[in-house]
């Protein structure tokens, strides 16, 4: 995060925090370290909201001061020409004092609103970054609803966290204490201490009771990502929902979850309705004390009518903020509740690191080779034993076996999706653990079986691979995926909108995009992820002819279930068992006649009557047992 403006000690606080830890760790988003993009700019707006902070209260708390003098003059026994002239003048600093008090918290407004924003945008690239670096285990457990629900609410309360503690607890602070000095100074210590009593006990009385109705609001917190989250799965399932007739189970099972965030949100309202009442007590209560003190200095003779006015004045000003500070402390808690969810996500550590001065890969040739791999999700269920092999630099190493035996396994170990239990995998014989993950991941590239595109242009999508890529790369690469004809075909060319994951584009459609993607990046090391596998015959032969060309000269390494997609592979890997029971050429291992040649046999006798059997090697595997 060193480029967000945050040293690794400010990250490790963003991770480590309570309440006031939470504050602490926005201060970076505030006064950004140097080397931050508009770090002077940022730091300048800060001290300027800071001036105008102190000038709006010093002109609001002085404001009453002039119409106490006012009320002064006007009270006693005056001519007409001294009554016309002096209140008047007062009357009219009065005025301007309030003025001043407003003009000044509008440019405060003004001059920080790009400070505010510069904050939530850095926290979101913050968030988003550590989310980027997380591993796939994480990914893959994830709930994508409740997660982009958390980061949501988490970036809002940050930006109303930051306004509400520099734009209301400082000035209200800062209100509090110039009153309290100016009526201890004017009448007696006792007038500042009732006022101060009044502000603690309301702040206390504050405290407590959003303390207590805090529960209710993680309660509505969790009901509505679990809504949001039903909403969201029923949405991205769609044909599933539509095949099985089930929209209205969708709607029903959503609108249980939405009947008890209704059920938590009225507790929550109901809480907040019994809260303001106690602070307008407490306000009252506190006016009526302070009025009678001056009531009776003003018998005594030792208060004026417009001490008595000042008094009342005074009272009144500060109820306005306090009554907002009941809401601002209630949304400070609320944001910290969202904040502490979203920082949640920081506490993930990242599965898979780089070393500490960890150096690029550098390819040559491009051999990989497994040495002794020992994988497993769960240790209770091992997936790859010990597993050796080698692809040598511009050949064709093809992996077959039954559904869990440990293909993809292999390709997500060699993009470093996770690390190895034991033994090495290593490129021109630098184990990957031993550079930098993403200088692997650049040496690779990868036709998966399901390509999934983003919700937005084919031109976009194509140019995923390199987007700094000129239009005239990106053009070639789809001429040599054999896309060109239907990007031409399409109304809007390149601009078109292929939909949510692509499902506006065919199967096939979507393999050539994504071989497009690999003759883009021009990696030096490729992988197909049973890239034919859920295709139609017909498109599975123009797929892999064009597979053929990109991957011709390359190291590649193939996952298949049909294999007659690898009788041309340099090498045939059958996995079974988590380990490697047969190795060869497709004719080396029909003349074996073990599991492959029987799960070959299978596959031929099925294409006579059926498409082949992608589940041929287990069957086969049945037999040879």
């Amino acid at each position: 995060m060193k480029h967000l403006g945050f040293s690794p000690e400010q990250a490790e606080a963003v991770r480590k925090r309570g309440d006031w830890q939470v504050i602490g760790s926005l201060l970076p988003f505030l006064w950004p370290a140097r080397g931050v993009p508009n770090a002077v700019e940022i730091r300048v707006r800060v001290v300027f909201a800071l001036v105008f902070i102190l000038a709006a209260k010093i002109a609001t708390v002085y404001a009453p001061i002039y119409l106490k003098h006012a009320v002064d003059i006007l009270s006693e026994d005056v001519t007409l020409s001294s009554a016309t002239a002096i209140p008047l003048a007062l009357i009219i600093a009065y005025g301007a004092a309030r003025f001043l008090g407003l003009a000044f918290a509008q440019f405060r407004d003004a001059v920080f609103a790009k400070v505010g924003v510069r904050a939530v945008r850095r926290s979101s690239a913050v968030v988003l970054t550590h989310l980027h670096r997380l591993s796939l285990r994480f990914h893959l457990d994830r709930r994508t609803g409740a997660l982009s629900r958390s980061i949501e609410r988490g970036r809002n309360a940050i930006e109303s966290l930051v306004s509400i503690s520099l734009f209301n607890v400082l000035p209200t602070i800062l209100e509090v204490a110039l009153v309290f000095v100016i009526l201890w100074k004017s009448f007696n210590i006792w007038f500042g201490l009732v006022t101060l009593a009044v502000v603690v006990i309301y702040v206390a009385f504050t405290s407590f009771t959003t303390e207590w109705r805090l529960k209710f609001r993680r309660d509505s917190n969790a009901l509505d990502n679990k809504a949001n989250t039903r909403a969201i799965d029923s949405l991205l399932n769609y044909e599933t929902v539509k095949t099985f007739g089930n929209e209205d189970l969708e709607v029903r099972e959503y609108d249980r979850v939405m009947g008890q965030y209704e059920a938590a949100s009225v507790r929550t309202q109901s809480t907040l309705a019994l809260m303001n009442v106690g602070q307008a007590f407490i306000i009252s209560v506190g006016l009526a004390v302070l009025m009678a003190m001056a009531a009776s200095g003003k018998m005594a003779g030792n208060m004026t009518v417009g001490d008595f006015t000042l008094v009342n004045l005074y009272m009144l000003q500060l109820s306005q903020p306090l009554n907002f500070f009941g809401f601002v402390y209630r949304n400070i808690k609320q944001a910290l509740v969202d904040i502490e969810k979203m920082f949640d996500l920081m506490d993930v550590e990242p599965e898979i690191k780089d070393k500490p001065d960890a150096p690029e890969l550098r390819v040559a040739g491009g051999e990989v080779r497994f040495e002794n791999v020992s994988f497993a999700y769960d240790p209770r269920r091992p997936i790859l034993k010990n597993v050796s092999f080698t692809v040598s630099p511009g050949k064709m190493t093809a992996f077959v076996g039954a559904t869990g035996a440990g293909k993809s396994t292999i390709g997500r170990l060699l993009f470093r999706y996770y690390d190895v239990n034991g033994g090495a995998i290593k490129i021109d014989g630098q184990d990957i653990r031993d550079v930098t993950q993403s200088s692997v991941r650049a040496a690779l590239g990868v036709v998966p079986q399901d390509t999934v595109l983003f919700n937005d242009t084919i031109g976009y999508n194509l140019g995923y691979a390199k987007p700094d890529a000129p239009q005239e790369d990106i053009a070639r690469a789809a001429q040599l995926a054999h896309i060109q004809d239907l990007i031409a075909r399409l109304p809007d060319g390149y601009e078109t909108l292929v939909g949510e994951r692509g499902l506006k584009l065919s199967g096939g459609e979507k393999q050539r995009v994504a071989i497009a993607r690999v003759i883009l990046k021009g990696a030096p090391i490729l992988i197909f992820d049973e890239a034919t596998s859920a295709l139609d015959t017909h498109t599975e032969k123009e797929i892999q002819a064009n597979l053929r060309e990109v991957s011709t000269g390359r190291t590649t390494l193939v996952i298949a279930h049909r294999l007659s997609t690898i009788v041309d592979a340099d090498q045939i890997l059958v996995l079974g068992d988590g380990d490697i029971i047969e190795r060869g050429t497709h004719a080396e291992l029909l003349r074996q006649g073990g599991t492959y040649a029987s799960a070959w046999a299978k596959q031929q006798k099925s294409m006579a009557v059926a498409p082949e059997d992608p589940d041929a090697f287990a069957s086969a595997a049945k037999v040879a047992e």
